[in-house]
């Protein structure tokens, strides 16, 4: 109505004026979004474009590898943050990080980006779809860490090993091992001991995943793993060689402390816990060894425990 517009308090425009009692929204606008990220993790930057197109190769070999019988190694995944952290931690071989865009930025995965910079890894950003492409639909929680292949030695090598330290050989062979953490522990107490490497089957055993590379705690970057073709086969041509093959099993004919050949070129061969040694291997070994468990507790020791109680005698006896 006309003259409206001249009446007190009345308001003339949409705009809302201050008000008392922001409730901190202006602090809260003026707050900053955390540090600047990597240059890895920067679209645009030199380096991203770089870290992608390595990540890529690596991804796109991957998926062109054949898989099945005969199939050569792929690269491995590691999914999660806490597993991607630890993988970090234990100084896995890796050759990418990928984070997920818009992830919420906890310890974790602060932790997981400070790492993957000290050491040299690249950082990639991607969305979460490629994620669940790449993981095949794993709950990932918007961390990977891609882990190359592993690149075993040939049997023969750990043999030349031993001949270029001037020593005799001293090597632990596995047979149906097929946990990974067995495996590393195996590895761990051939670092400790002095020996010359590890040899595991192509088929149905245990190989250097990230979990074994986790339980070695490093010395995995130290040990060389062989892969036989065929375990027997491999075993006979060491004792051609000149080396004893010890099995150990819990029925054997001799006990470790009446053992006399550990102090010269030796291989210990250790089975799985349930199913011990094969039949083959069995019959190959040249002497088939108990340890004495005089606690009674427990009927065998699995793969890792067992052959690090050998390798210790083996050290012993050596040292002496």
């Amino acid at each position: 109505m006309a003259g409206n517009s001249q009446r007190r308090n009345r308001r003339t425009s949409n705009k809302k004026g201050a008000t008392v009692g922001s409730g901190g929204q202006r602090r809260r606008a003026l707050e900053g979004k955390g540090p600047t990220p990597p240059a890895e993790m920067r679209k645009g930057h030199k380096k991203y474009r770089a870290a992608a197109a390595q990540a890529k190769r690596g991804v796109s070999a991957q998926s062109r590898r054949p898989s099945g019988r005969g199939a050569k190694d792929t690269a491995e995944l590691v999914v999660g943050r806490n597993p991607v952290v630890e993988a970090l931690r234990a100084e896995i071989p890796a050759t990418a990080v990928y984070v997920q865009q818009f992830i919420d930025n906890d310890d974790r995965v602060r932790e997981a980006v400070r790492l993957a910079g000290d050491h040299g890894v690249p950082l990639l950003e991607a969305p979460r779809p490629e994620l669940d492409r790449l993981t095949a639909g794993l709950n990932h929680q918007g961390l990977v860490l891609q882990i190359p292949p592993y690149e075993y030695a040939h049997p023969d090598d750990l043999v030349a090993l031993a001949a270029d330290q001037g020593e005799d050989p001293l090597i632990v062979a596995l047979d149906g091992v097929t946990d990974p953490r067995n495996l590393g522990a195996v590895v761990r107490s051939v670092a400790a001991f002095g020996g010359h490497g590890v040899v595991v089957p192509e088929r149905r055993a245990a190989g250097m995943t990230a979990g074994a590379w986790k339980t070695s705690a490093g010395t995995a970057a130290r040990v060389r793993v062989a892969r036989a073709t065929n375990l027997t086969r491999a075993l006979e041509a060491y004792q051609k060689a000149g080396l004893t093959v010890v099995g150990l099993a819990a029925d054997g004919d001799v006990e470790l402390r009446d053992l006399e050949v550990l102090d010269g070129p030796v291989v210990i061969v250790a089975g799985s816990e349930g199913k011990g040694l094969s039949r083959l291997v069995g019959e190959t070994c040249d002497l088939r060894v108990r340890i004495p468990m005089p606690g009674g507790a427990a009927e065998s020791l699995n793969a890792g425990v067992a052959a690090g109680v050998v390798l210790y005698e083996a050290s012993r006896r050596r040292a002496r």
